[in-house]
């Protein structure tokens, strides 16, 4: 009977402090949040100014979102590019998985020859939506008022698959998307904006996604290109709670990462990973986490089954821009 109740008050004791734990990193998390207003179009994108101090001297900025069909996270990825554009001289953006030479959208850029939403409608299902359309159309805007000083599209089109010795095919097109990238900085000297999935933009060394057959682990571009750059690259994530994209996503399992990240309750804001932190967050930060990854096949009586694991949040990312509820993308015809 003493061993029962040792057992309840030791199970108690635990309990209480995983909730002083949470509480701790939801309010260091609430303090240290810039709320985030970039889901209105009409914004003038002036609360993503924080972002000079985070992204400081980095050569390339990683945008990788947990699904790219939520419109909000689209809507906050356009926002941070134009401001890396306009306000700290960035001038390649990587759209990952597009051929943008042979879609014509380079073109596009340099001279307005040709019809965007045309030449969307040829690329992967993914990239055809409005929001990337709107963000296409505005660089060509700027290069217009800018002919001297264009922005343009990185040429990151995957090439033959080098398989290095010991490494699966997974791995090497990971290793392929990072020298691509590697290569063009060196080529061009831009700076890179690199708009993609957080499967291939954390700075995973190694880390496992699901759902699969078999889940796999292996190192991925963003590792890479941080063993690359050093503090040169900058790993953003962008997370949502829950919402729609298009089918329901409901709020995540109690053990995701997200499920802090939500509980601060903002709409939308921005979060810096790196600093000083109290202990229990600094805990929080470096215990293996697991974030939620929403693909074209999710189903959200298996929600738990999707996900990115292996690491931190503060391994895989320097910050978070967060979205409580998120609606789909609109995609084109």
């Amino acid at each position: 009977m003493a061993d029962d109740t040792v057992h309840a008050e030791t199970v108690h004791d635990d309990a209480v402090r995983d909730v002083a734990a949470h509480d701790e990193t939801v309010q260091w998390i609430s303090d240290r949040a810039h709320p985030l207003s970039v889901l209105d179009p009409e914004a003038s994108y002036s609360d993503l100014l924080p972002l000079a101090g985070l992204v400081g001297d980095a050569q390339v900025v990683a945008l990788g979102a947990s699904s790219r069909q939520a419109h909000e996270l689209a809507m906050a990825s356009s926002g941070v590019i134009r401001q890396l554009v306009e306000e700290l001289g960035f001038r390649s953006v990587a759209l990952e998985a597009a051929d943008t030479s042979g879609l014509g959208l380079d073109e596009y850029l340099r001279t307005g020859t040709g019809d965007p939403r045309a030449l969307l409608s040829e690329a992967r299902p993914f990239l055809r939506t409005e929001e990337i359309l709107d963000t296409v159309r505005w660089m060509r805007e700027f290069n217009r008022s800018h002919p001297d000083d264009q922005v343009r599209f990185a040429g990151t089109v995957p090439r033959p698959l080098r398989k290095p010795s010991g490494l699966d095919a997974l791995a090497g097109i990971e290793l392929s998307m990072a020298e691509d990238l590697i290569e063009w900085h060196e080529r061009t000297g831009d700076k890179i904006v690199y708009w993609g999935g957080m499967v291939h933009t954390a700075k995973g060394d190694p880390r496992t996604i699901s759902p699969s057959a078999t889940p796999t682990a292996h190192r991925n571009a963003g590792g890479h290109l941080r063993e690359r750059f050093g503090a040169g690259f900058v790993s953003i994530g962008l997370m949502f709670q829950h919402g729609r994209v298009p089918y329901p996503v409901p709020a995540p399992p109690p053990e995701f990462a997200e499920t802090v990240l939500g509980d601060v309750g903002l709409p939308a804001y921005l979060l810096d990973l790196r600093g000083d932190a109290p202990e229990r967050v600094r805990n929080w930060l470096g215990t293996p986490a697991r974030t939620r990854l929403i693909g074209p096949h999710f189903h959200a009586e298996t929600s738990a089954d999707n996900f990115m694991a292996g690491g931190s949040l503060g391994e895989w990312f320097d910050a978070i821009l967060h979205v409580r509820e998120v609606t789909s993308a609109r995609f084109l015809p």
